[in-house]
């Protein structure tokens, strides 16, 4: 699934929300100094507004295609798993992954983060969390219910997800504490808003996470249908929403 989200990356980098403005200048601020590995950069979308706030961002990107649109919004990619890049005697004021350290190693990726952090370096993973209105969320959760019966996004977190990235969280607290090279670990929340068409739902909706095994089940359409239809009841919507981040500081 990880490797999925190429199959389309314009309409990802479209799609996909930017992270709050206060994510981003904690991150900026709180590094010793700008240089940054952002971790599964993607199209670069983190990396260009860390790039605006001053910082200097080397993405690491296992997706070629991903890899090779962030370069055209002029991002420096080096394509390969994070567990087995090679830094090449590089570090880094900071260490970034925003939606992405749920993919990594929760052994290897931590330890591989301490040596690529210089001391004082910050380590700061990120997801934003997409909540709609609570009726429309319900109404999510019972398209899901009705179309996928007997599957996990079917379950009361489609409808209110924030809980679900506690565990992602948890894991990425975990494996920073068995390392014994972190201190200082937090974790802020950054609140952010957007309103949504129709059309702009859908779109994101195409490019997250679910959309590879939908479609391999042969729901997708009918998961896009069924959501349209939903949103059309109710007009343009606003998300009032979270980013979750787990910060910590390389001893």
């Amino acid at each position: 699934m990880a490797e999925s989200f190429g199959a389309d990356a314009a309409l990802y980098d479209r799609a996909r929300p930017r992270y709050p403005d206060a994510l981003i200048g904690a991150v900026a601020s709180s590094a010793p100094g700008p240089q940054v590995v952002d971790v599964g950069c993607g199209t670069g979308i983190a990396a260009r507004q860390l790039q605006a706030a001053g910082c200097r961002v080397l993405g690491v990107e296992i997706d070629e295609r991903m890899a090779a649109y962030a370069r055209t919004t002029g991002v420096e990619v080096e394509v390969s798993p994070f567990e087995t890049w090679n830094p090449a005697g590089r570090t880094f004021d900071a260490l970034i992954a925003g939606m992405t350290w749920h993919w990594i190693d929760p052994a290897t990726g931590p330890a591989k983060a301490a040596a690529v952090l210089r001391p004082g370096g910050r380590f700061a993973v990120f997801w934003y969390v997409l909540q709609p209105p609570a009726d429309l969320g319900r109404a999510f959760a019972g398209i899901y219910r009705e179309v996928l019966p007997d599957s996990p996004i079917s379950s009361p977190v489609a409808a209110s997800p924030l809980g679900a990235y506690e565990t992602f969280l948890d894991r990425a607290a975990e494996g920073l504490a068995a390392t014994g090279a972190f201190t200082d670990l937090d974790r802020p929340t950054f609140p952010w808003s957007r309103t949504y068409t129709r059309d702009e739902w859908l779109d994101q909706l195409r490019t997250s996470g679910l959309a590879k095994p939908l479609a391999d089940a042969g729901k997708l359409d009918t998961i896009l249908a069924r959501t349209a239809a939903a949103i059309d009841a109710v007009g343009e919507f606003t998300l009032d929403s979270t980013a979750v981040a787990l910060v910590a500081t390389r001893r």
